[in-house]
């Protein structure tokens, strides 16, 4: 009995990992009209407290799983954990953009180290497939419940005003929950056996950073700068790297060495297929999280406290339809995908177009609910049928894949439609919004056809292991 005890119990520590990297993406959607006043930065630099976060996490994703395996997960866990506590206290003391942005690139480092511990302890911990259900459910449900907290805690700190401006409290909520997960990682949970199976690929990881970095910066900071020819010399730069980066790495393979990404994943057809819909996905996803929390601020006038009190039930209707999804894509497969995608586009047609000043709370709210029904049909079963026809074999290397396109599409999405929302912002909140909106309808269409490309395969690959969301 005392070792189930302790099994659950270690389950709940690491799962803190995946509630914190969560929160931290949720929390300064609400707060970034406020950060953006506390440290008097310009738009595109409050883009890259969104960017840089999610640029430091894709970039070193894979790394992160790979360094558990390698040296032993609780040990990155702990290393993870406290490296994202001290980078978490370092956003909140900045006293400029570079400095916040700095810090929340290594925060984002940091994630990407701590979080994958979690994935492989629930495969390590749980062999039993009901005990291993259950232990998948209650990750997803700990990215629910961090989604919705993240929302309601960056609205609550935004409008808070104690003795140091309430965003910096957005960081420091991390140092008390970071303390107590270090103190019962070391009490409680126990070290598995490191796996010394090859070097890492330390030049593999700087290739694709220094790509994802050309790729991103000048898409956030070139629009306000006027597009200078240093903006324009990055992004050709950032193609000419990651055609390297796809060299290097199908070179490594080839002399059997031990590269980043095994390019072998990208010879399956459905799974290209299946990126591309990842990839204008979640570009609109964590966009829309932005776009709709400062419009709602700034152009509808509504209080941070409650613009984040706004997303709750959405949060709660996500969740239900994510379960509902789980149970029905057994049996209609990706039809399932597709009606959300449908709902989703209705809510943002609808928003674009009834979302004005003066427009009821019940209103704001109800719409947002069509989306997040839409989009729980959609975000959780992506990751299956995009990864149904990936052979057993390469399962882990293609989660690690899938995780790093989430995060750089993420990214993608924050700097160019929130760069296209906030150039119109100059004309007026409400102008911005349609244009946002209208860059956020061609990525629901991109993901609708790359849903109608995919087969109609209605079983699910259960050998693939978790992507982090």
């Amino acid at each position: 009995m005392k070792e189930i005890k302790n099994k659950w119990l270690e389950l709940i520590i690491v799962l803190s990992a995946p509630l914190l990297s969560v929160i931290d993406v949720f929390i300064i959607n609400i707060a970034i009209p406020a950060i953006k006043k506390g440290v008097h930065a310009t738009d595109a630099q409050v883009q890259l407290v969104i960017a840089g976060y999610l640029l430091g996490y894709a970039a070193f994703l894979i790394t992160g799983g790979r360094a558990g395996d390698h040296f032993g997960r609780k040990k990155v866990f702990f290393w993870g954990m406290l490296c994202f506590t001290i980078a978490s206290c370092l956003c909140g003391l900045s006293a400029t953009p570079l400095q916040l942005n700095i810090t929340r690139f290594f925060q984002g480092v940091s994630a990407a180290f701590m979080v994958p511990q979690t994935i492989a302890f629930i495969q390590v911990l749980f062999t039993d497939p009901k005990e291993r259900a259950k232990a998948i459910s209650l990750f997803g449900i700990t990215l629910g419940i961090a989604a919705i907290t993240g929302q309601v805690l960056g609205g609550y700190f935004s409008d808070t005003h104690w003795v140091i401006e309430g965003w910096r409290l957005i960081f420091f909520i991390n140092l008390p929950i970071g303390i107590v997960t270090l103190w019962a990682t070391h009490r409680y949970v126990t070290e598995t056996k490191p796996q010394q199976n090859g070097k890492f690929d330390y030049a593999g990881i700087l290739i694709l950073t220094l790509a994802l970095f050309c790729l991103i910066y000048p898409l956030t900071q070139g629009r306000e700068a006027g597009w200078p020819l240093w903006s324009i010399g990055l992004l050709l730069l950032s193609f000419g790297v990651f055609a390297y980066f796809i060299y290097d790495q199908k070179k490594k393979l080839a002399e059997k060495r031990n590269p980043l990404m095994d390019m072998r994943l990208f010879k399956i057809k459905d799974f290209n297929i299946g990126l591309l819909a990842v990839l204008f996905h979640f570009m609109l996803h964590t966009s829309y999280l932005l776009v709709s929390a400062v419009y709602l601020q700034n152009g509808l006038g509504i209080s941070a406290l409650h613009t984040g009190l706004y997303f709750i039930l959405p949060g709660i209707l996500f969740a239900i339809s994510s379960i509902v999804a789980s149970k029905l894509i057994i049996q209609f497969g990706k039809r399932v995908l597709q009606a959300g995608v449908f709902l989703m586009g209705l809510a943002f047609i609808l928003q674009m177009e009834l979302w004005k000043p003066g427009a009821s709370t019940w209103l704001i709210i109800s719409l947002m609910c069509v989306w997040n029904l839409g989009n729980g049909l959609v975000l959780p079963s992506l990751l299956n049928i995009v990864l149904k026809s990936v052979p057993p074999e390469f399962a882990g290397a293609a989660a690690g894949v899938y995780s790093t396109f989430q995060q750089t599409a993420s990214a993608l999405g924050v700097s160019i439609i929130g760069g296209i929302f906030f150039y119109f912002s100059k004309q007026g909140w409400q102008i911005a919004f349609s244009a946002g909106i209208t860059a956020i309808l061609v990525c629901i269409v991109m993901v609708a056809l790359m849903l109608y490309l995919l087969p109609d395969g209605k079983a699910v690959n259960q050998n693939v292991p978790l992507a982090v969301d």
